[in-house]
Order: structure tokens, then sequence, then C-alpha cells
């Protein structure tokens, strides 16, 4: 019998989207536009595959109906699409037994792709997973923040691999949020009630004191492996290990033992290893600076961490969140970026990635005494990039004054309020440019209403009331 599949989603646009795609696929489907009216039908018919939303109306939501569907057949599986792509988001519906999560706006044949696997998962699960729900802190990972794709996906790795207990291995620049990533992982483990998260930074220490940070219990001393103990421990910059150290950690990933330094008996080490490095683990292998199969052992769930450049239509949010964030820790009502400001720092190549932004909104919070942010509110350097952008822009321009047009300006601004999260712009972009249209013509004609109409192109009676309308006195 062919799989059936339901579409549970309370915008009509979407409904309509899966079924003309199911249609062209001959998949056999059924489209709800509500959890309520899914749970109803499910008293008669069980599908293979549900597609929901997690936001819907009604009294149940997408992440409630996965539980109440699950207590019918705990093996259909969940694809849930939405708008609302965070880490919390992502974690929320993992932990609820979701089998994918696709955030909007999502490609429809990605999403066919997905119904066929979960369909074939369908058919070849057995028994449910047993799965408890997952600790969330509400003030941890909260500058893990993105609605990219590559953050769309390091959202997915932490979802699905922090409860597996298996070594985790991070890559990614310096600043990108390794540890943040770590951390998450940890806190959404079942490690979190059993044992700390401890955090070794070999790159902050002198090559002779790794060992011993890590491996040595001299002196009463408590060693980084032990403090670690039931939990996590997270070691950055992992390329920066000495050979000597990394043997002995790979004592600790092959048998779960480690050997403290001057002693001779091994003991016991039950923590999960997670590893991050800025480097290429595998190149510096075949240089013979990193141990190849401590690489293989440690690179088990692997992660890249995109930097920020890469993502920058999430620099809107990261950018609000920490001027938020600083503004508490100042006692004072956060900044906003002026259009014109996002619209720059969205094309900065942020060589230190998201410290280097989230460090640039503590210094606006302390140093602007307005509330608006300008851009000659800008540290020295980043007005400098931009006075060198300009004479770029100007060179390509040959002679002209102007480094950009009105239309470019324009789309400056426009970029601005998108990239800012702003909705319905044209609601405040077509009265200020009718404004400026009216105003010039008027000014040009020294206020004869008859002409300006004329110039404009607009009858007598529409320049009537775009003047009322507008509050133009004249």
């Amino acid at each position: 019998m062919d799989p059936l599949i339901w579409v549970i989603d309370d915008d009509t646009s979407i409904r309509f989207v899966f079924d003309r795609a199911l249609n062209v696929n001959s998949i056999n489907h059924r489209s709800f536009e509500s959890g309520d009216a899914a749970l109803e039908a499910l008293k008669t018919e069980i599908p293979d595959v549900i597609v929901s939303d997690i936001n819907m109306p009604g009294s149940i939501d997408g992440l409630s109906l996965i539980q109440k569907v699950h207590e019918v057949d705990p093996n259909i599986p969940f694809i849930i699409i939405t708008a609302h792509s965070d880490l919390s988001a992502a974690i929320d519906s993992y932990e609820h037994g979701t089998f994918e999560y696709l955030p909007k706006p999502f490609d429809i044949e990605q999403a066919i792709q997905v119904i066929r696997r979960a369909a074939v998962h369908r058919v070849n699960q057995t028994k449910k997973k047993d799965e408890t729900a997952l600790q969330v802190s509400e003030n941890d990972n909260d500058e893990i923040i993105g609605k990219s794709p590559a953050m769309q996906e390091v959202f997915k790795y932490i979802g699905r691999g922090a409860k597996a207990g298996v070594p985790v291995f991070i890559y990614g620049e310096r600043g990108t949020g390794r540890e943040l990533v770590a951390l998450a992982m940890h806190n959404h483990s079942e490690r979190r009630d059993q044992g700390k998260f401890v955090s070794v930074n070999v790159s902050s220490l002198p090559q002779e004191l790794i060992e011993h940070e890590l491996f040595s219990n001299e002196d009463g001393a408590t060693c980084a492996i032990e403090r670690a103990e039931g939990g996590t421990l997270f070691i950055n910059e992992i390329s920066e290990m000495p050979l000597s150290a990394q043997t002995r950690l790979l004592t600790v990933v092959q048998r779960n033992e480690y050997l403290p330094l001057g002693q001779s008996t091994p003991r016991p080490a039950n923590v999960r290893i997670i590893a991050s490095s800025s480097q290429d683990l595998e190149e510096l292998g075949n240089e013979g600076k990193f141990i190849k199969e401590l690489y293989y052992r440690i690179n088990v769930i692997h992660i890249n961490m995109p930097p920020l450049r890469e993502r920058n239509n999430d620099i809107p949010m990261l950018a609000k969140h920490f001027l938020t964030q600083s503004a508490i820790e100042a006692g004072q009502e956060p900044k906003k970026l002026t259009s014109e400001v996002l619209v720059f720092l969205c094309r900065q190549p942020w060589p230190g990635n998201v410290r280097q932004l989230k460090n640039l909104c503590k210094y606006l919070t302390i140093m602007v005494t307005g509330r608006d942010i300008q851009m000659s509110d800008l540290p020295s350097e980043y007005l400098q990039a931009r006075n060198q952008q300009a004479k770029v822009t100007t060179s390509i321009a040959g002679t002209s004054k102007e480094p950009t047009s009105w239309q470019e300006q324009l789309r400056n601004w426009v970029d601005g309020r998108l990239r800012a999260g702003e909705h319905d712009i044209l609601s405040e972009a077509t009265p200020e440019f009718e404004r400026v249209m009216l105003e010039a013509a008027l000014a040009f004609t020294s206020n004869h209403k008859q002409e300006s109409a004329k110039l404009l192109g607009w009858g007598r009676n529409t320049l009537t009331r775009k003047l009322k309308e507008l509050h133009i006195n004249c």
C-alpha cells in the first residue's frame, strides 16, 4: 500500500504548494488547516508521515500534536516546518520526537525528499526509541542565534547529537561560538545532571602546563578530566596540544581511562570529550603534528561553525540581541541601529566573527549617548573601512561625486529594514516617497497645485487628497 502523508498548516499557500508537489510525485496525501482537525481524522485513519507547522490556530500546536499522535502510534514520523528557526525551536522539536526539522522558507523538492525518507523510516522502524525530555536552561546558549541555513545545520546536530554521548569535533574560526555549541551539547544531554561542563582552552596555556592541567593530580590538585567526571570535557584548540598529551587523551577516548602524570596505575574516566579547532586536524595529521587515530576517534560527530561573514543575514538579530544584553547589564534602554549602519555591518568581513560583533555592541551601548546609532558613532576602524569602501566605489564610478544612485540608496534602506526583521515596509516607504515627490513639485511651482499635479502625473483631486493624507499645508 502507498504511504499516506498528512500536511497540517494553517497557511493556505503552504498547503497548496505541498498539494501540487505531492500530486506531481504521485504521493497519497491529505491536508488539514489545524491540529484539531487532524486529531479528529486520526480517530478513523492512521497516516504514515505527518508534515506539520509548530504554531497553528486552535487548541493544539505542532509539538503538542506530536505527543497526541504518538500516544496512538509512536512510530509515525513527524516533519516539523516553522518560521521560528532558532535553537530552542530545533531542540524542542527533536526532543518531542521529530524525524526532521525544516525552517521556512524551505525548498519544496528537499521537503519531498525528506518525506520519502520518513516513509521508508516508517516501514523499517519496529519499535519506538525511549526518549526523555531535555532540560533546557533559560540562560544558556542565548547567543547561538541564527536563521541562516548553516546555523540550522548546527541546531540539527545539537538536537540529534546531544544525547548520543559520543565524542564531538567542532571546526571553525575563532569567535564563531564553538564553546557555546559544546555547552549546548552538554546542557541538552543526560550528563547535565551527572557532572560538570569543564572547558580547557589549550591555546591559553603554556605548552609545559597543558598535560598538567588535563591529567595531573599532584599536590592535591584536581585535573580537568577529574573535574569533568560524569560530565563533559571541552578541549578548545586541541590542535595546539603537544603529542604527549594527545597520547594520554587517546587512552581516554579508547578505554575510558587515563594515566595521571607521575603514576603507573590508570584511573577510570567517565567523561564525554568535545574538542574544537580552528585548524585542519587531518592536514596536521599528515604533517605528523597530530595523532591521526585521535582525530578519527574524536571526529564521530563533526560540526562546522560558519564564519559570520558567511551568514550575514543573521547579523541584525545578533546585533539586536547583543545590544539588548548590553543595555540590561548597563541598566539602560537598548540602543537601535539605523538602517545605514545595519547595512554597513552586514557587508563587513568580521575577522573576529560573533565575538567581534558582541564587543562592538558593548562599545556602542557604553559610548553612544543617543538611542539611534549613526555611522558617526562607530569606532574609528569601522569608519576607516567605510571611507575605504567609498573610495573604491567612487573609483569604480569614475568622476561621479555621488558614490551611489538614489535607487541604490533606496535599496540600502530596504535591505536595512528587511535585515532588521521589519514587515509591511511599503506602508512606511510609500507615504514618504510621495511626500518627497509632492513637496519637491510644490516647491518647484511655488505651491501651484494644478501645475504640481500635472508635473507628477496626478489629477487635481488626487493631489488634494494626498495633501490631506500626508498632512502637508501649502
